[in-house]
């Protein structure tokens, strides 16, 4: 990561132009993973492709999607499209690949850095 100069002459991290950000996103239970690849086309627009998902859902998700801009990006859930195109083809509403789809547009954006994001499960345990 390349280092920027505050003005008050400190060093901090500074988010590097990332032109595609590829994902591996494993959903769980159902083992239809795929792999959310995120491309920059433009200042303020990338372009979506989801491949290798054997998901009926995610398949159409995938026709559905195409180009996002940064506005469209941080537009409330129930207006955002990446999740309208997923209620639209069916997708379970707690499918992890519509939230990797903006994850890795996040990232090809360069609006946050490309870190492994993870919900894992464990063991409860009893407290008496």
């Amino acid at each position: 990561m390349k280092r920027m100069k505050e003005p008050s002459g400190k060093s901090s991290p500074a988010i590097e132009e990332v032109v595609q950000v590829c994902v591996d996103a494993d959903p769980g239970i159902c083992g239809f993973n795929c792999r959310v690849e995120v491309k920059k086309t433009d200042r303020r627009k990338v372009t979506i492709t989801i491949r290798g998902s054997e998901c009926k859902q995610i398949q159409k998700l995938a026709m559905a999607l195409g180009e996002l801009t940064l506005k469209e990006l941080f537009m409330p859930l129930t207006r955002n499209p990446i999740y309208v195109e997923a209620e639209r083809a069916g997708c379970h509403t707690s499918c992890i690949i519509p939230a990797a789809v903006l994850k890795a547009a996040e990232a090809a954006m360069g609006m946050a850095l490309p870190k492994e994001v993870r919900i894992r499960f464990e063991p409860c345990s009893r407290k008496k």
